[in-house]
Formats: C-alpha cells, sequence, structure tokens
C-alpha cells in the first residue's frame, strides 16, 4: 500500500500549468516540521503534485504561509540529464487537500468551496 499523510505549510504560491489537453498541474512544496524526543525540530520539505480537479483547488485556494493537510502517494522518478547522469526525484502524489489551522482575517468562509 502507498499512502501518505501530510501536515506542513506552503512555502509559496501553488505553481499551476496545464497540459495540451487542459489538464490542470500544481506543484508546489509543503514544509512539515520533525520533532525529537527534546522539542528540537528540523523541517522537511516535500515536492507535491497535484493534477485535474485537485490542481485547480490548489490554484484557488492554496497559497504561501496557508497551513494544509494532503493525502496521496509517493512516487519515485529516474531520468537521464544531459550529461547522462542518472538524476532521481521523490514526490507525493496529491489526491486530497484539507485546511487546518486558524483562518487570518482576510480569509472570507465565502470563497471556501463547502
Amino acid at each position: 500500500m502507498n499512502k501518505v499523510i501530510l501536515m506542513g505549510r506552503l512555502t509559496k504560491d501553488p505553481e499551476v500549468k496545464y497540459t495540451q489537453q487542459n489538464i490542470a498541474v500544481a506543484r508546489y512544496t509543503l514544509a512539515v516540521a520533525r520533532r525529537f524526543k527534546h522539542q528540537q525540530q528540523d523541517v522537511d520539505f516535500i515536492n507535491c503534485i497535484a493534477f485535474g480537479k485537485a490542481a485547480e483547488f490548489a490554484e484557488k485556494y492554496l497559497n504561501q504561509g496557508k497551513q494544509i493537510v494532503i493525502v496521496g502517494r509517493i512516487q519515485v522518478r529516474s531520468w537521464e540529464d544531459k550529461n547522462n547522469q542518472k538524476q532521481w526525484s521523490t514526490e507525493v502524489i496529491v489526491e486530497e487537500h484539507y485546511f487546518t489551522g486558524s483562518k487570518t482575517k482576510e480569509e472570507n468562509d465565502e470563497d471556501l468551496p463547502f
């Protein structure tokens, strides 16, 4: 089973592009805190990709600093660069987004899809 659930904050606004078939593809990085025994914290920066409706949701409702929970799966890709060196990338393919944390003054309930 390949299932991932992460909570973190967006490091910047999602970058959204559309394929030739007009399918939205959103890319963003989620900063996820790691906790240790002595309350020491470290942060992992997780690359995330959403497709279709999930990407359109990200484009419309997500922005830098927003705390969210994502559900998805891990995907590992490999390719050869221009110097014929093998490169690897690990990403989370996002299937669902959830808001978490408190609302800011700028957020208006009428803008949200629920």
